[in-house]
């Protein structure tokens, strides 16, 4: 074989190098040869010169070559994706904090991103054990360090060894280590109190995004009247409408009640459902819960509701839950789907499906980078399951950093261990914060512009806080709010809502009399 392999090695730059013969060159062997003629690399800028000179002709014959991929060309469900937590008054904030850096002059010294829940760029400090661990799986060699608790190396060693070569390096599985998935069934069922879960019905993902687009490719199907709708929460998080357009599904919006503290309303959906049926086939159904941007959360009792609905209408249910540690409000619980579908009883148990995401992101450790995430797929038929596991397997597998991150939040120091105390300490402070804030204003129509863009626009120029314009989440017509995460140090929050009341006040001053 080597040697066939090596024969064709010579034919094929034998028949390159015949196109420009006579030359000189040094064979396959070492062996010089002497001949008369250009060298080889002389006969490559000759080809060189010769293609740029044929370009030169055309262009001034006027026959530039058009671009094969233009606005016209473009698929069109990607030119439909909007997604306002990135959108232009983030890329205006980008120009600004560009022109401070070249010293350029404003009202204010810095720009404060208000914009995303990213508790890290906002000054959050990393959960020193879950670095700990993280550390420790990406640099074995630290294992020998006195400064890494036993605990934390416990941990890692256990993690590598699922993985290739006991290395972070290699791929996984494409459903994710096989001890991680089972740390989370342990979490899930500990969480859930007795709920029984299946590690094999755990999937990990590349943050929750990549497993919510997962299962909406799995549902998305059909044409014209026949086609995937998807029922969504208005206001909801722009992921959802981005990933409907861009797979020209159909996005069936159902309104939270606002004046009801953003609840649910099973009336509402009821409505919203039957609207819907006019014109596509809604399949699905998507709960944020805890709320993105809206923070409510929901009763057991309304979760009741929804997943008796579902069962009715037989719509599959995607369940939101990365906010699921961020509960602050003495009378509000966290109820996961799964759980509330459990105590419903065999009938709805073991038909409803359920897919429930978690992430890294969110909750007390603001891990946003590691791009860790999971999901539970509850009583997916078989054959579509296998289906699935092919389109995971395709983009290989989740980063097993992130992995090894999510590890730690589902497997956290226990009593009996070392580092309990200190961990659950600092785990305290850090969940003293909040995320978002989801503010309305009332105003009209001005200057040709949507009110909410209008507002986050002045008060990005006047301030230099960057936040997102309800049209962005969606909104009843009518209404205006934008949305601000409330992420900062406490110092620089109190700075930021005082210049927020003083725009609003002159930003009300100013508009309040158009019509």
């Amino acid at each position: 074989m080597y040697r066939l392999q090596s024969l064709a090695a010579r034919s094929l730059i034998a028949g390159a190098l015949d196109q420009c013969s006579p030359l000189t060159l040094t064979s396959l062997t070492g062996v010089r040869h002497k001949s008369q003629g250009p060298s080889v690399e002389k006969c490559g800028q000759m080809r060189f010169i010769t293609a740029e000179a044929k370009a030169s002709a055309g262009r001034l014959e006027g026959k530039l070559r058009e671009k094969t991929l233009t606005l016209d060309t473009l698929n069109p469900q990607v030119k439909a994706v909007e997604y306002a937590v990135r959108g232009p008054i983030v890329i205006k904030a980008g120009e600004i904090e560009r022109y401070l850096e070249e010293g350029g002059t404003k009202p204010f010294s810095e720009v404060i991103k208000a914009n995303i829940g990213d508790a890290h760029a906002m000054g959050q400090k990393p959960i020193t054990f879950l670095r700990q661990v993280v550390a420790l799986c990406t640099f074995p060699e630290l294992m020998d360090s006195p400064s890494f608790p036993e605990d934390a190396k416990r941990r890692a060693r256990r993690i590598l060894q699922g993985c290739g070569g006991h290395s972070l390096g290699s791929y996984s599985a494409s459903p994710g280590v096989e001890c991680i998935r089972k740390d989370i069934a342990a979490y899930i069922e500990q969480r859930d109190e007795g709920v029984p879960s299946d590690w094999e019905n755990v999937y990990l993902t590349t943050g929750a995004s990549d497993g919510i687009m997962t299962i909406l490719r799995l549902l998305v199907s059909g044409k014209d009247s026949s086609r995937t709708g998807v029922m969504i929460p208005i206001p909801q998080y722009p992921l959802y409408s981005a990933a409907i357009s861009e797979m020209d599904a159909v996005q069936v919006n159902y309104y939270l009640d606002e004046d009801n503290c953003w609840a649910l309303d099973i009336n509402e959906l009821h409505r919203s459902y039957q609207a819907a049926k006019q014109h596509c086939q809604p399949r699905v159904i998507c709960i944020i819960n805890p709320g993105n941007p809206t923070g409510q959360v929901q009763s057991k009792k309304c979760i009741e509701e929804v997943l008796h609905f579902a069962y009715e209408e037989n719509l599959f249910v995607m369940s939101d839950e990365v906010y699921q540690d961020n509960v602050y409000a003495p009378d509000c619980q966290f109820h996961s789907f799964k759980k509330v579908l459990y105590e419903m009883g065999p009938e709805y148990f073991n038909s409803v499906e359920l897919v429930s995401f978690h992430s890294t992101s969110k909750g007390y450790t603001g891990e946003c980078g590691f791009r860790g995430g999971y999901m539970e797929v509850i009583n997916m038929d078989p054959e579509v399951k296998a289906q699935m596991v092919k389109l995971l397997s395709v983009r290989l597998c989740p980063p097993l950093a992130g992995q090894a991150a999510m590890d730690v939040i589902v497997n956290p120091p226990q009593p009996e261990e070392h580092t309990f105390k200190q961990f659950h300490q600092v785990r305290r402070v850090v969940s003293g914060g909040r995320l978002h804030c989801y503010d309305v204003f009332v105003i009209g129509q001005a200057l040709g512009m949507q009110p909410d863009m209008l507002y986050c626009l002045r008060l990005l120029e006047e301030t230099g806080i960057c936040v997102v314009p309800g049209s962005g989440f969606g909104q009843k017509d009518g209404t205006y709010h934008f949305r601000m995460t409330i992420l900062p140090s406490i110092e620089k929050l109190k700075v930021l809502l005082g210049k927020v009341r003083d725009f609003h006040i002159g930003f009300l001053k100013e508009y309040s009399g158009l019509e």
